[in-house]
């Protein structure tokens, strides 16, 4: 399965579907639109949708880590939405300690937080 990526606003979410295996310049290119629509639109809850997604290695997580530590102190409120307890563990790695949220399979309880 090749990488595909979608962002797209919806209502006050943006939101970021990533399938496949995700690398380094996809999560570039991710970062980059995500924060281009921040800026044009001013929402800033942002919805990762990785359901469709496969590991990636322990190096793809680490520079999206590095992308937001880059990003500087831009408030962002971030759901991670996974299929299982792995990309949960790597979700983890990739954003850290910022507010953010890994849910399992569950988008209405992600864009319910995401909204609180």
């Amino acid at each position: 399965m090749g990488n595909q990526l979608w962002i797209e606003p919806v209502n006050d979410i943006i939101i970021a579907r990533v399938r496949g295996v995700p690398s380094k310049a996809l999560l570039k290119e991710c970062q980059e639109r995500i924060l281009a629509l921040v800026k044009d639109t001013g929402r800033n809850r942002i919805l990762y949708d990785g359901l469709e997604m496969e590991p990636p290695p322990i190096e793809v997580p680490v520079s999206q880590w590095k992308l937001d530590s880059d990003m500087g102190a831009l408030p962002l409120r971030r759901a991670v939405l996974v299929p299982n307890t792995r990309l949960a563990y790597l979700a983890r790695i990739a954003f850290g300690e910022t507010d953010c949220r890994v849910f399992y399979n569950d988008m209405t309880s992600a864009v319910k937080w995401l909204c609180e």
